[in-house]
């Protein structure tokens, strides 16, 4: 018999426990069932994101040639705005409220707002702003992940914790996998598509993702409204009422002894915006960079980079099947640690070295023989131009010369983009299950809304500010001041990590040393 109740801590991915004898338990059952819708919302959070994120450059490009870097920055950054907004609304929301009105609410939000996004080519004018606009929509729907998490945290024992939130994490991940897997499959359709209906749209490789995505956010809600039910238990995993949790059956949850360690916790808000700060420069400039060193065109880089990320979906699952097995041996910190270290090395491998240029574009000035020349004279030997586009539907390729960098610094090789990808995946992986588990363990058995709202929000303000600080500094300064900042910033995390370590432990051992002293 002890060997089934202490079954859980060996449990594969997504099993969840189910084995031991508290299945039998309605209780049990229903808790579980509804873990595991919030496992799906998770995931198809994480669809709904990445399924257009390698598309938004060149779409942004497709519908208004005016844009440039930094205004992808914003784009991509609007959504993170909009997260960060409404990620403490919502878990207020739920502190007080059953979760599935601010689910209900906010998948809807994120449902119309996606179908805006197909709409943005509509207008005659101002689509770039319109597409800024649709994209802070997404992300303000978005902002149900501090719910998601709050009651996975709320519902599950300190013992099974790990465990769920390494299973959403993995989820999560699976969103990852197959956003950008789907988003390269309608690659093929084309940037032309096909028109439906009489009002201009046109379902093509930059639309259709986003209707896929309102798609599958109605079989969310309607999940969400049906089947969901609200659960709390505590420490031990004894069923508790919540204060949002409407029942005459259940026993009223008691204010817990003590209090939270304030530094624990803003501790870990600044931790996490390091690590979402660092995936949110990844997730911006993989694009952008595989344009300007590859010469890839629109749709190839569209393709391309939904591999990679696939890719990298597939090694963050494996990350989080590791992780759940080396942070029983040796806790939760050093694994923190040792992601932190690995995504160190990741933008170290990403620096341009050597004595290789990118191609250029040639496309502005090839006409003009007399500047041809003078400015082929000025380049590095090593320079070579980018054919220009042989129609107007693939673009321009190769580094931009209003980029002036491009004349000067090394190209990095597709060598060392690949593998700085597998070590930026792997260590943010490691960091992101585990920033999750340790905070959710420091807040303890009290509801976690409005703190799970305000770690979202930390999150959403680094993913608010890496696309602006790395489409700015990239378009003016190049990878190597970026990439270089970047290094800087985790290092910064690692110090802080190695100085408070000490403070990141459970609220069941902050409350035992507060007594002992």
């Amino acid at each position: 018999m002890s060997q089934l109740i202490d079954s859980d801590e060996s449990t594969p991915l997504l099993r969840d426990d189910a084995s031991n004898d508290d299945c039998q338990d309605a209780d049990y059952k229903s808790r579980w069932r509804s873990i595991r819708i919030m496992y799906f919302t998770m995931f198809l959070s994480s669809v709904g994101f990445t399924i257009v994120i390698t598309s938004i450059w060149p779409y942004l490009q497709k519908i208004d040639r005016g844009a440039d870097a930094s205004f992808l920055g914003w784009v991509v950054a609007a959504y993170s705005l909009g997260q960060m907004v409404a990620s403490p609304l919502f878990g207020l929301w739920s502190n007080h409220r059953p979760c599935r009105e601010p689910l209900a609410c906010s998948l809807l939000i994120n449902v119309g707002a996606n179908v805006y996004y197909a709409l943005v080519a509509l207008p005659s004018a101002g689509n770039r702003y319109h597409m800024l606009a649709a994209r802070a929509m997404v992300g303000f729907g978005a902002g149900n992940v501090a719910v998601v998490r709050s009651y996975v945290a709320g519902a599950t024992s300190l013992k099974e914790r790990t465990n769920a939130m390494a299973n959403m994490s993995a989820c999560q991940a699976l969103g990852f996998i197959l956003g950008p897997a789907l988003q390269a499959g309608l690659s093929f359709i084309g940037e032309t598509g096909v028109a439906v209906g009489g009002g201009g749209l046109r379902l093509n490789m930059y639309t259709s993702p986003a209707l896929l995505a309102a798609l599958l956010g109605v079989i969310n809600v309607l999940l969400v409204v049906l089947v969901l039910r609200e659960h709390f238990v505590d420490d031990e995993g004894r069923h508790l009422c919540a204060i949002n949790y409407e029942s005459e059956d259940q026993v009223e949850l008691q204010e817990t002894e003590g209090d939270i360690d304030p530094i624990a916790v803003l501790t870990s808000n600044l931790l996490f915006f390091v690590i979402m700060f660092i995936f949110a420069v990844f997730e911006t400039i993989t694009t952008p960079l595989s344009m300007d060193m590859f010469a890839w065109a629109r749709k190839e880089a569209v393709l391309y980079n939904g591999i990679i990320l696939c890719c990298i979906g597939f090694e963050s699952i494996a990350v989080f099947l590791v992780v759940k097995v080396v942070a029983q041996r040796v806790g939760d910190r050093p694994v923190l640690l040792g992601g932190l270290s690995i995504i160190f090395c990741g933008f170290f491998v990403l620096l341009p070295w050597g004595d290789q240029y990118p191609l250029l574009q040639w496309e502005d000035i090839k006409n003009n023989s007399v500047v041809n020349q003078t400015f082929s004279s000025l380049l590095p030997t090593t320079t070579t131009i980018a054919p220009g586009a042989s129609n107007g539907t693939v673009g321009p390729r190769g580094c931009p010369l209003a980029q002036s960098w491009c004349q000067y610094t090394p190209s990095i090789h597709l060598g060392q983009f690949v593998s700085a990808d597998v070590l930026i995946g792997a260590g943010y992986a490691a960091c992101n299950v585990m920033s999750y588990t340790l905070y959710s363990k420091i807040l303890g058995p009290k509801p976690q809304g409005v703190y799970m709202g305000w770690l979202t929000a930390s999150g959403s303000g680094a993913r608010t500010l890496g696309p602006v600080f790395v489409s700015n500094v990239y378009t003016r300064l190049g990878p190597r001041w970026a990439f270089g900042v970047m290094c800087g910033l985790v290092t910064a995390g690692l110090a802080l990590l190695a100085a408070l370590h000490r403070r990141l432990v459970p609220f069941s051992v902050h409350r035992r040393r507060a007594r002992d002293t």
